[in-house]
């Protein structure tokens, strides 16, 4: 019998999984790592320590823990966060710690030295959208700007899927997902290097092949087998972002189908079946076939809980510490006690700025109608509602101004441990959503992925036969009315207090 191993790198945790070709878990594992925050508005990972070290680290224990011989294992599917960047050398050795997607704010000055050069419509026209700081090209040049002899050493400019792929196979790719976040510098119709757009930030050699993310790369070098505990010669897939490939694990497949990724941060995947122009969001090519995705993402989602949790429930950590109940299900019981509208406290969550469709990474979190009666309880479910907001706010685009139908929203990540959580979207957002009878992450996505380039299936369509559905959240009608009523706040918020925001800054 054939195995079929996913791993997927993330900002904090790292996840593994092996499974058959019915796509059963066989074995998984997980590992955490640290992001290196030096300076404010600066994230970054070291890529051979966290990247590589983490995939080595899951892929070993999931072959000494699963008992299989490293030879059963048919295909390798691998992910990683998305939008970020490392330099490296010939030998894919990182020259430099790797810039993290949109929440590193570092490039703003190159952002807005592109948007002075082309001018708004022009660069809107080269990006697929208002350049932020989620797309890579502005990372290059602030190396370029920056660090120009590591820019002029780096034989290569990747993403961190492209340096496992590179670890393990020795080849360098990138998938077509994730070449969006790379334009202008590839011509999005023939997915060659654009060498004249190329040019302003770097050297047409020092881009990535582009490929499917489920064609195969290349195979398991010697040096890369020992490192991993792989057999050599096992083929392994170019791999994707974590959040297509999360989409992925959810059945996403068609469509009308849209994934809403709850990890530190909020991201969003629409299937459709054309290409929407919109520059507030990321419309661009999905892994599927024939499908394009309109991506958006926010900075904020689980990072906020994780910071109440630290900074407002203490106790309840020292207590989890001790063997008392975990933290965040503490937080999630206080939360259940409030009502829905946190007894009139609003939350926007932009703790570390915004990116969709705001686009504005000096944006900055606010607790608004703070009283003398409101606890750390209601802060807590003021920050589920908050998400749940810009949750709302990009169904709202997709579907009411772009006319476009979700025929499902499928919830996945570790938001979706919280049940408060998932009612606050279903109830603002007025529609029902589901969760994954699967809800492993982009590892498992990885390893389906994996599947199907191995021959275990014949087609996306067949693939979807085994996957499904184990819970759907209907909406409280009378909670949605109440959102509904409060929105305008939760909008005009920003709207009214940006500015000042800005000059915080």
């Amino acid at each position: 019998m054939a195995l079929y191993l996913g791993i997927d790198i993330g900002t904090s945790a790292s996840k593994g999984v092996l499974i058959d070709d019915r796509c059963n878990i066989v074995c998984q594992a997980s590992c955490g790592h640290e992001t290196d925050n030096p300076r404010d508005g600066w994230y970054q990972h070291d890529a051979e320590a966290v990247w590589w070290g983490d995939f080595c680290r899951l892929s070993r224990e999931l072959v000494v823990r699963s008992g299989v011989n490293a030879a059963q294992i048919g295909c390798v599917g691998l992910s990683a966060l998305g939008c970020d960047c490392v330099p490296v050398d010939t030998e894919c050795n990182a020259l430099a710690p790797a810039i993290l997607y949109g929440v590193d704010a570092r490039s703003k000055p190159q952002i807005d030295e592109l948007l002075s050069e082309y001018g708004s419509d022009r660069a809107r026209e080269l990006f697929g959208h208002d350049p932020c700081s989620s797309d890579i090209a502005p990372k290059i040049l602030w190396f370029k700007q920056n660090i120009p002899e590591v820019h002029e050493r780096a034989a290569k400019f990747l993403t961190a899927s492209s340096f496992l792929c590179a670890k393990l196979t020795g080849r360098f790719t990138v998938d077509r997902y994730l070449a969006e976040d790379f334009l202008p510098q590839y011509d999005r119709y023939t997915w060659k290097v654009d060498a004249r757009e190329c040019a302003r930030f770097c050297r047409p050699d020092q881009m990535a092949e582009v490929m499917s993310a489920t064609d195969i790369a290349g195979v398991i070098t010697q040096c890369a087998a020992e490192a991993t505990g792989l057999a050599a010669g096992t083929p392994v897939l170019v791999g994707t972002g974590d959040s297509g490939a999360e989409a992925i694990s959810t059945g996403v497949f068609r469509p009308g189908d849209m994934m809403v990724q709850l990890g530190s941060t909020a991201y969003f995947i629409y299937l459709a079946d054309h290409m929407v122009d919109d520059a507030r969001l990321w419309p661009g090519t999905f892994i599927i076939p024939g499908t394009y995705g309109i991506c958006a993402g926010t900075n904020t989602a689980g990072a906020l809980t994780s910071w109440l949790r630290q900074e407002l429930y203490r106790d309840a950590v020292e207590a989890e510490g001790h063997g008392g109940p975990d933290a965040y299900s503490v937080m999630a019981h206080d939360a259940a006690d409030v009502a829905p509208g946190a007894d009139g406290l609003v939350c926007l969550p932009y703790f570390a700025g915004e990116r969709t469709p705001l686009n504005d990474p000096e944006a900055r979190g606010v607790f608004f109608g703070l009283t003398g009666r409101h606890t750390r309880a209601h802060m807590v479910r003021a920050a589920l509602e908050g998400v749940a907001y810009t949750v709302a706010s990009h169904v709202d685009i997709i579907e009411r101004e772009h006319g476009l139908p979700i025929g499902r929203i499928m919830l996945v990540g570790g938001g979706t441990k919280n049940p408060v959580w998932m009612q606050a979207i279903a109830d603002v957002c007025g529609r029902e959503v589901s969760v994954a009878k699967v809800t492993v992450g982009a590892c498992f996505g990885d390893a389906i992925m994996a599947a199907l380039a191995g021959g275990a299936y014949a087609s996306w369509d067949e693939l979807a036969q085994v996957l499904g559905v184990a819970q759907t959240i209907v909406p409280d009608m009378a909670a949605h009315e109440l959102y509904a009523s409060r929105r305008h706040i939760f909008d005009e918020l920003y709207a009214r207090n940006c500015d000042l925001m800005h000059e915080l800054v």
